[in-house]
């Protein structure tokens, strides 16, 4: 007869999350994780594999739980729906106390090539944000609200590097606000002009 597990699997797996989100991958090591959830390490191989199929679950939980199409896609004027999508970046890291800053650009930065399965992962959530961006900004220049020269893909991927930075600031730089503040001042400041 099989034994239930003992501990709860999705909690476990949001606490590898925080854990990695926190540590990176290579700051953390497999005694830190069965400490840190408080399971057997046999259940934790049984239940998730090794630590890097385990990072790789955490990640894309942290995914499951981003909304980044939302906020750009409701109807009505576009602009102050990206503006309020860029203050609410920077808002989020001013507001993160531990400096964790993004897990997919951390991630990014941790396994650059080196990772197959990793880098396909970062990289669609970037095309997803991006695609998000772009969708908006092709509504912003349908309804006036941008030149119509702009290129609105041109604009979003501008503003996927921009937010990416942000995170990268958001967690290395004690004191971030002005440049963060800025950045997003002069990002619309493209936009408009």
């Amino acid at each position: 007869m099989a034994r239930n597990k003992e501990f709860d699997p999705d909690i476990a797996l949001q606490k590898a999350l925080d854990l990695f989100w926190e540590r990176g991958y290579e700051a953390t090591s497999m005694a830190d994780l069965v400490e840190h959830l408080g399971v057997a390490r046999a259940s934790v191989y049984a239940t998730f594999g090794g630590k890097r199929e385990l990072y790789l679950r955490a990640l894309e939980r942290y995914l499951a739980q981003r909304d980044v199409v939302g906020p750009l896609a409701q109807p009505g004027p576009a602009l102050p729906a990206i503006r309020a999508f860029l203050d609410a970046y920077v808002a989020e890291c001013l507001a993160d106390e531990l400096r964790r800053g993004c897990m997919v650009v951390n991630t990014a930065v941790e396994f650059a090539a080196r990772d197959a399965a990793m880098s396909a992962k970062v990289v669609a959530s970037w095309a997803e944000l991006e695609t998000a961006i772009a969708a908006a900004l092709v509504r912003a220049r349908a309804q006036g609200e941008i030149p119509a020269e702009k290129d609105p893909h041109a604009l979003a991927r501008f503003l996927l590097v921009l937010l990416q930075g942000v995170r990268v600031l958001g967690r290395a730089d004690p004191d971030p606000h002005r440049r963060l503040r800025d950045a997003v001042d002069q990002a619309m400041n493209v936009i408009n002009i």
